[in-house]
Formats: C-alpha cells, structure tokens, sequence
C-alpha cells in the first residue's frame, strides 16, 4: 500500500487578508484532505477559509538562490518611492 500525500495547509483567519501556512498533513484526496485540515487546523472557528495544495505540486525557490533570483530587483530604483511626491490628503502612505 503506498502511503498518502502530502498536502499543505493554509488558513485566512477571520481577522486577515491572505492565507497563512498553517501546517501540513497526510490525505489520500483533495476532498479528504480539506476536511482533515478543517478539523485539525480550524477547531476553534477561527477561519473563514482554507487552502489544501499537494506538496508536490509546489514549486519553490532554494533560499541559496536568493541573490541570483531576487537581485534583479534591486537595480529598479522606479520601484523605491523616494521618487514620488505623496500628497497631504492621502491617508496611510
């Protein structure tokens, strides 16, 4: 018998915005796998939703490869907003 896959978990709490990782666990499908972590991840009613991704369906950078990956970044000083002028009447800037 072949073991079950691995799925990872994230939840969107009631107060938040995204999805957080919450944990991982173990399903033999994509439905069982959804209840399992509703009943592992959210026992005290605190998620309004949840996400179940296959382990294997996940592709992932190496953090070894931040410099080559995220260094390209660094040479777009458009993207900095010491360029722009905020002006007084918008809020939270």
């Amino acid at each position: 018998m072949s073991e079950w896959p691995l799925y990872e978990v994230f939840v969107r709490s009631k107060r938040g915005l995204n999805h957080v990782h919450v944990g991982s666990l173990h399903a033999p499908d994509d439905k069982l796998a959804l209840m399992h972590a509703r009943d592992v991840y959210t026992r005290r009613n605190e998620g309004v939703s949840i996400w179940v991704v296959r382990a294997d369906a996940i592709t992932a950078s190496s953090p070894d490869e931040k410099d080559p990956l995220f260094a390209p970044s660094g040479d777009k000083v458009y993207r900095h907003p010491t360029f722009y002028d905020i002006p007084e009447h918008v809020p939270h800037m």
